[in-house]
């Protein structure tokens, strides 16, 4: 076994743990939000999550951490596999893609974009 046929099986193995983690996410995120799962963080003042709210915002986790996945899978095929110009340029716009749906899901599951801070809660101190 040489080294390009090693890294298309890494790359090969990456992208079935991408798919897997979907797939498994979704599944346990079901049965997570039918038995009202509610995150730790929830603003002060803030209803419970509904079970479809609730479904959302894990089977979004899930998406992000294959999309993780699969795009290192990408750039480990392209970059030790099949360096050219062409193959670079393919692996330029599906991350760029994959990017973008990153952003989104964040911005569905948390309210605000990945780089703004997240509020201030007050503190027990500060409510007194």
């Amino acid at each position: 076994m040489d080294f390009q046929h090693l890294i298309e099986n890494v790359g090969r193995y990456m992208d079935l743990a991408g798919v897997t983690v979907m797939v498994v996410g979704a599944v346990v995120s079901l049965v997570l939000a039918l038995r009202g799962f509610q995150p730790r963080r929830m603003p002060a003042g803030s209803e419970p999550l509904s079970v479809y709210r609730s479904y959302r915002q894990l089977l979004g986790r899930s998406i992000l951490l294959g999309l993780e996945l699969l795009v290192a899978a990408d750039i480990i095929r392209t970059v030790a596999v099949t360096p050219t110009f062409e193959s670079v340029g393919v692996l330029a716009i599906i991350v760029l893609i994959r990017t973008f749906l990153s952003f989104s899901l964040e911005l569905e599951i948390t309210g605000r974009w990945p780089w703004q801070k997240e509020p201030e809660r007050p503190t027990a101190a500060a409510a007194s």
